[in-house]
């Protein structure tokens, strides 16, 4: 849970306000890669990370009897 938090943090200031100058260096769909980060990035690994706690809820569940 912990690690999920981490990213959380991670991937939205890190890479998209604190790294982007270096990041801005690649592109990505025609933007810089920092930019892309910091718009789309941080909403499409929030989204997976909402999924990996789902399905980890989702065996916690089920290993502990509750359905």
């Amino acid at each position: 849970m912990a690690a999920l938090l981490a990213v959380w943090f991670i991937v939205p200031f890190g890479l998209g306000i604190v790294l982007v100058e270096p990041l801005n260096e690649f592109h990505l769909g025609g933007f810089p890669l920092g930019f892309w980060f910091a718009q789309q990035g941080a909403i499409y690994v929030f989204m997976v990370l909402v999924l990996i706690y789902a399905v980890m809820m989702h065996r916690h569940d089920r290993d502990h009897g509750v359905e």
